[in-house]
């Protein structure tokens, strides 16, 4: 995969980062997540990073039944961070923005500040590789459009295959991973995954699972 324009040198990661807990979304490394802001918190945690580094720390809350996030919601250690690279603001007040993954982090501790949004401590030590260039991933692309025709079926989703026959491979994993409706314990896992390698492994192996498991509901019926 081709080196991220926007990633920093190891070094200038920053110590702490404010982050922004949403259940069941996913930033990789590299992705590119659309965002409309709207909550008053989230406005200034955009703002205040819009001044400073532009830096913002997406993760998920553990209990995937909660529907609104609360300043003590326990989230997953391991999160992503995205840096700005679009900006814009609506006549409603709102700004729609993009964040592009940079580097994952673990959080070491949270710390408290004056804002209402929340910040932590982080640790970038085992995601350095991140911000490196990867070697192709060598898809077996015959087998992976196998997995995901029948999975788009199962969730009715469109696809544009012309896109995903032009992709280089790790493009391809960390948007296919970002936006197929997997649950949030699969996102995290996908997260987690060591490299890239093993992200595209256990990515194919969730198209499988669940294709099995349609067709065992199905055969039930």
């Amino acid at each position: 995969m081709e080196p991220n324009p926007f990633a920093p040198e190891f070094d200038d990661l920053p110590e702490t980062i404010a982050i922004f807990p949403l259940a069941g979304v996913l930033l990789l490394p590299c992705g590119q997540l659309p965002l409309n802001i709207f909550e008053p918190r989230y406005l200034s945690m955009v703002e205040d990073a819009m001044a400073a580094d532009r830096y913002i720390g997406m993760v998920q809350p553990r209990d995937k039944t909660i529907r609104e996030i609360v300043d003590n919601t326990p989230v997953f250690e391991t999160g992503c961070a995205g840096k700005i690279t679009a900006f814009n603001e609506t006549e409603e007040g709102k700004y729609l923005i993009t964040l592009t993954g940079i580097c994952r982090f673990n959080i070491t501790e949270e710390v408290s500040g004056n804002r209402n949004y929340r910040r932590v401590r982080t640790q970038w030590t085992s995601y350095r590789e991140d911000l490196q260039e990867k070697k192709c991933l060598d898809l077996n692309r015959t087998q992976l459009k196998t997995l995901l025709k029948k999975y788009f079926e199962l969730q009715d989703m469109d696809c544009d295959w012309e896109a995903i026959d032009g992709a280089p491979d790790g493009r391809l994993i960390t948007c296919l991973s970002m936006i197929c409706p997997f649950d949030a314990g699969e996102k995290q896992a996908l997260l987690e995954a060591k490299c890239c390698h093993t992200r595209a492994e256990l990515f194919m192996t969730m198209l499988e699972i669940a294709a099995c498991e349609k067709e065992d509901c199905c055969s039930h019926h």
